[in-house]
């Protein structure tokens, strides 16, 4: 039996691995995988590649790109969910802000540099308009810590992906005052180079299992439901969420990985770029 470690975020999208794992879909293929939740997100999923403390990340595309050409020595190895990731921008409850251009200068609470909402608040300003040199962040960690943070004043604005944060908009505490789409498939699948030259086979078996989970998945009996009381969500919001998401069986494109470095590289997010045929395969 081989042991490898994923991580990844404690989100609806990562459902069909714990499904996998529940129904010993992996254990019958000779593969022992042990999952860890991160809710810090993608930051802590590059640290955690770079340290060796997981094998394997399901991470968002546009960080895991910026890290390998920060010196990652990872490689992406299959898209994972194909559909742009609906990041939400919220703000306070309370807060006096009810537009973007009300948080044009306002400061952005973050899970760490280097995450999604890091990298995508550079994106959202940049397709506004904004000036992008002088963003100020607050680190918040985590979902609970960006809570604290735009209720206590400490930040203006914090962006996550919309259904995630629905509950907490449902509840009072939140607004959400638009939506920022990213231009490009929101999760793939990165794994510690060491770990794809010494089981290579293993991971393709691993990405066997999961694509032929992630085929099936919508058509699941129940599936809304069991999304729902996992996830502390709605139906309702279930339902919309699984319309506009789309897995991925595929390896990511030259194309477009060359499109998010390029949007990183524009916006000074990385000062070099990486080869394609060395980050992804």
């Amino acid at each position: 039996m081989t042991s490898l470690k994923i991580a990844g975020v404690p989100e609806h999208f990562n459902l069909p691995w714990h499904i996998a794992i529940e129904n010993k879909k992996f254990e019958a293929q000779g593969i022992d995988i042990a999952w860890t939740d991160v809710p810090e997100g993608t930051g802590k999923l590059c640290q955690m590649l770079r340290d060796g403390s997981t094998d394997i990340a399901v991470i968002l595309t546009e960080g895991i790109i910026k890290d390998i050409a920060a010196g990652n020595n990872s490689t992406i190895v299959q898209v994972y969910v194909q559909s742009p990731l609906i990041w939400g921008i919220h703000v306070a409850a309370k807060s006096p802000y009810t537009t973007l251009q009300d948080i044009e200068t306002g400061k952005v609470a973050i899970s760490r540099y280097g995450s999604g909402s890091h990298l995508m608040a550079y994106v959202n300003a940049k397709n506004l308009g904004w000036d992008t040199e002088n963003i100020q962040f607050e680190l918040v960690n985590t979902l609970d810590g960006a809570v604290e943070a735009l209720t206590d004043n400490k930040a203006d604005y914090f962006m996550w992906e919309r259904f995630m944060t629905k509950p907490i908009v449902d509840k009072g505490v939140f607004r959400r005052i638009a939506d920022c789409p990213t231009p490009w498939p929101c999760f793939v699948i990165a794994v510690r180079n060491e770990i794809l030259e010494k089981h290579l086979e293993k991971i393709e078996k691993m990405l066997t299992v999961i694509n032929k989970t992630t085929s099936d998945f919508k058509n699941t009996d129940g599936i809304e439901k069991t999304l729902a009381e996992r996830y502390v969500q709605k139906e309702k919001d279930i339902h919309d969420w699984l319309k506009i998401t789309e897995w991925s069986q595929k390896k990511l494109d030259k194309n477009t990985f060359d499109k998010v470095q390029n949007q990183l590289f524009e916006l000074n997010i990385i000062d070099k770029k990486t080869a394609f045929e060395t980050s992804a395969g």
